[in-house]
């Protein structure tokens, strides 16, 4: 790099000198007198019309390595100053980003929290109310076994907590559930009507009504203490029958009390 530089300059300098010689007329005029004492005395010396070089090249060039000496190090404080300020640009970002994970990271949470507790809303609203048939009018049973029943036309079913292609009731929540069953049939002088309130598999409270003729309802219902997943269901009873149509008689309905 510096004999890169030194090139350039060494040709300005030596072109400089050459064009004030140049300057210099190649045959001076010399008066009569002059030469005839030059030719007399003592022959002039060569060195008397040689011009001297206006500065020296070599003082030059030791100012031209102060200079560039000079610049090295101003060129490596710059570096210096570049690295640390490239190293302090890194650490800030690298503590923006060190945020960013912690502020997403803690979104995140809130985000899971609040999910939780609109589920938690939501688990607290449940209620529910179906009938027999999902349409038309006709009787189920009677049967030789108990029969898990299928409530399918359903009109309320807030918080989807009954299923009605099973007929289950499941607890979303812990809780205190209020259930009613309404249970309708045509008088038979073999069949009665009836059916079971059970819960997890236990029977609570029964519907039942037999008749010879007319037409004939019987009711009942009951407050249960639910934990989560406790399932709740009507069970025909069995030599049974059920009837409903489009006036909805037979129906299953509950709904959350409270939560405990």
């Amino acid at each position: 790099m510096e004999m890169t530089m030194f090139i350039p300059l060494l040709l300005l300098i030596c072109s400089f000198s050459t064009a004030q010689l140049q300057e210099e007329p190649d045959n001076e005029m010399i008066p009569h007198g002059k030469q005839t004492e030059s030719r007399g005395g003592e022959p002039a010396n060569a060195s008397d019309h040689q011009p001297a070089c206006p500065q020296d090249i070599h003082a030059v060039l030791r100012e031209m390595s102060v200079l560039l000496a000079e610049q090295r190090v101003e060129i490596s404080h710059l570096q210096r100053d570049n690295e640390v300020q490239v190293d302090n640009l890194k650490q800030e970002i690298s503590h923006l980003q060190r945020d960013n994970e912690a502020q997403a990271a803690k979104l995140e949470v809130q985000k899971t929290e609040m999910d939780n507790l609109k589920q938690q809303l939501q688990a607290k609203q449940v209620a529910f109310s179906a009938s027999l048939l999902a349409s038309g009018t006709g009787d189920v049973g009677p049967f030789n076994t108990q029969t898990a029943l299928v409530f399918r036309h359903v009109v309320t079913n807030i918080g989807n907590a009954y299923n009605p292609n099973t007929g289950f009731f499941i607890a979303p929540v812990r809780g205190a559930y209020h259930f009613e069953l309404y249970i309708g049939a045509y008088g038979h002088n073999s069949y009665p009507s009836g059916a079971w309130l059970v819960k997890n598999g236990e029977h609570i409270f029964m519907a039942y009504e037999h008749q010879t003729n007319g037409y004939g309802t019987s009711a009942n219902g009951a407050t249960l203490l639910l934990e989560v997943g406790d399932v709740v269901f009507l069970r025909q009873q069995h030599t049974t029958r059920i009837h409903d149509n489009g006036n909805h008689h037979s129906t299953f309905s509950g709904h959350l009390l409270f939560t405990m």
